[in-house]
């Protein structure tokens, strides 16, 4: 899951298919934090809006090809689960726990999952 905080992404699917969706956070007193979700298919276009979290994922056993653009030169990238159990220093254990609502142990297993670098 990831974020572009500067811009819009589109996504194109050219073989396989994809399981894409994002959420709409925060987005008011009355409402929840919306998950939008398709399977898509060869031709079917997906726009992720700058700002939301979004994800792709290969649901399938055969390969998938796909083609994104996005709308800025540089959209910047925020990949959630690496800022956050993957930060150095670490975020505190009890900051996470209590953020989660999961026990330390869970938080250190996901810590230790994030010890490289993807970039």
């Amino acid at each position: 899951m990831r974020i572009h905080p500067r811009g819009t992404e589109f996504l194109v699917v050219l073989e396989g298919t994809l399981y894409v969706g994002f959420v709409l956070s925060n987005p008011g007193p009355n409402m929840k934090n919306k998950l939008f979700t398709k399977i898509l298919h060869p031709g079917d276009v997906f726009v992720f809006l700058i700002g939301h979290i979004h994800f792709q994922f290969n649901p399938g056993k055969t390969k998938t090809v796909a083609f994104a653009g996005l709308s800025s030169q540089n959209p910047g990238v925020i990949t959630i689960a690496n800022a956050v159990f993957g930060s150095d220093p670490p975020i505190n254990d009890d900051v996470l726990t209590k953020a989660f609502q999961v026990e330390k142990k869970d938080i250190d297993y996901l810590q230790s999952q994030f010890w490289w670098d993807n970039n």
